[in-house]
């Protein structure tokens, strides 16, 4: 969805729904910061125990929303679907082994938000029979239709109107548990799978150069700015978005899957 749709539908449910719009933006905004300030401490964090003590003392290893969020990024976020934090201040020239310590300080966000993608997902999976009864399980096709974030059913629940399915459920009051961990888990994969590209200034960037070329990838000023430039006509231009969405889908679809099989309800 590109951004003026994404107006477009906000205006519209503000219209329609003020109420249900302002909650919605509370869950998301709360599914931003927890999502974004994870992802920058791991990396200072990271940092620091492979020598680097920037991040630290400049106060990035706080959970301080204030010291994370980059404006640009985080209205991305909620427009786009994918954005970014401020990047944490690292200082190579501390580390103890440089294309080890670069390698894994860059990969450290995106793991965490991996990490917590699935535990949400996990648990949105724990309490679904909770949720729902299970006949009605039953009667769409089983637990995925309940967790699929390309499911009628989950839309409905992301948007605030899950009561409107109330009498399907056990305990109605869950569907807000769920809402909210189903929203983080999405958030949580988009912002990894974004941050994987390799593309500056991104993550993805720093690993490719660390497995392909060893480290020895080097971008000028000129270089690094002007990738800076086609990074954002992509994200504006809406010409990620088909291809981040497919491929955020396929992970979440695999993923899906595995965990509900492991949890005996595939």
């Amino acid at each position: 969805m590109g951004i003026l749709n994404r107006l477009q539908s906000y205006y519209s449910w503000l219209m329609s729904d003020p109420v249900g719009f302002i909650l919605y933006l509370f869950y998301f905004a709360v599914c931003i910061l927890i999502t974004l300030i994870f992802h920058e401490v791991a990396h200072g964090y990271v940092a620091w125990r492979c020598g680097d003590p920037t991040a630290k003392m400049l106060g990035r290893l706080s959970l301080d929303p204030r010291k994370h969020l980059d404006p640009i990024g985080t209205l991305c976020l909620v427009f786009l679907g994918f954005g970014w934090a401020k990047p944490v201040p690292v200082n190579p020239r501390n580390f103890k082994n440089y294309r080890r310590d670069d390698f894994l300080v860059s990969i450290a966000g995106i793991t965490v938000n991996f990490i917590m993608f699935l535990l949400a997902l996990s648990l949105a999976i724990g309490i679904n029979s909770l949720l729902w009864r299970p006949e009605v399980i039953n009667a769409n096709g089983g637990a995925k239709a309940f967790l699929s974030s390309r499911s009628w059913i989950v839309n409905v629940l992301l948007v605030g109107e899950g009561t409107q399915l109330s009498e399907f459920m056990r305990f109605p009051w869950l569907q807000h548990v769920q809402r909210f961990l189903l929203l983080l888990a999405n958030m949580n994969l988009s912002i990894a799978i974004f941050n994987f590209l390799p593309i500056p200034p991104l993550d993805g960037f720093h690993i490719f150069n660390d497995i392909l070329f060893k480290g020895r990838f080097q971008l000028t000023g000129n270089m690094f700015q002007i990738a800076q430039v086609v990074l954002m006509v992509l994200i504006f231009s809406g010409a990620l978005s088909g291809v981040l969405s497919s491929i955020i889908g396929g992970v979440e679809n695999v993923v899906l899957n595995f965990l509900l099989l492991i949890a005996g309800k595939g």
